[in-house]
């Protein structure tokens, strides 16, 4: 194994853990309707938990509201079930053929928790990176180790490693940045 394969390996890594933060980003709410915002959420129905997705249709008619249209109107009361027990504090209004939910204003209180949670979900991101990296740094010092490569490629791919890994923290840090703007701007 060469080292640009291990630092493939690593990029690679880099790039899951750039979607997992931008998808965790999409699913918060920042105080207008975005289909992401419940299309996660579990519902029970004909015997299996599911995602939402894969039961309705997810809309957002308006800026601060979101309708859910089941294919099968039978799971309606499962999935108004499903949003009451989630953590997102929101209550679903049933008119038998579709569920529609209201967004409320966001609160400077409520802005200043997303924030904190942008900044956690921003740091586990660099924790996956840290260990992406970590492990590189394994194999390369293993192929040191056999002889497959010399001290200064060890040295010199670790420095290009690096290099990735600084490109990937600027990366979150301008996504965590845009975030922290949209779930403060009023």
């Amino acid at each position: 194994m060469s080292t640009s394969v291990v630092i493939q390996n690593a990029v690679a890594d880099f790039e899951k853990a750039l979607a997992h933060l931008s998808d965790e980003f999409s699913r918060l709410q920042v105080g207008f309707a975005s289909p992401a915002l419940v299309e996660h959420l579990l519902v029970e129905a004909y015997g299996s938990t599911q995602p939402l997705k894969n039961l309705a249709n997810i809309s957002a008619p308006e800026p601060r509201s979101l309708q859910i249209q089941p294919w099968d109107r039978t799971i309606l009361g499962a999935i108004e079930k499903a949003i009451q027990k989630s953590d997102l504090s929101l209550s679903p209004f049933n008119n038998g053929l579709v569920l529609i939910l209201n967004i409320p204003q966001l609160t400077e209180e409520r802005r200043r928790d997303l924030v904190k949670v942008v900044h956690k979900l921003a740091e586990e991101a660099r924790i996956a990176i840290r260990n992406s990296r970590q492990t590189a740094h394994s194999k390369f010092k293993e192929l040191a180790q056999a002889k497959e490569i010399s001290e200064d490629e060890a040295k010199g791919a670790e420095k290009r490693l690096q290099e990735k890994v600084d490109e990937s923290n600027e990366k979150i840090g301008e996504m965590s940045k845009a975030k922290e703007q949209a779930v403060m701007k009023v």
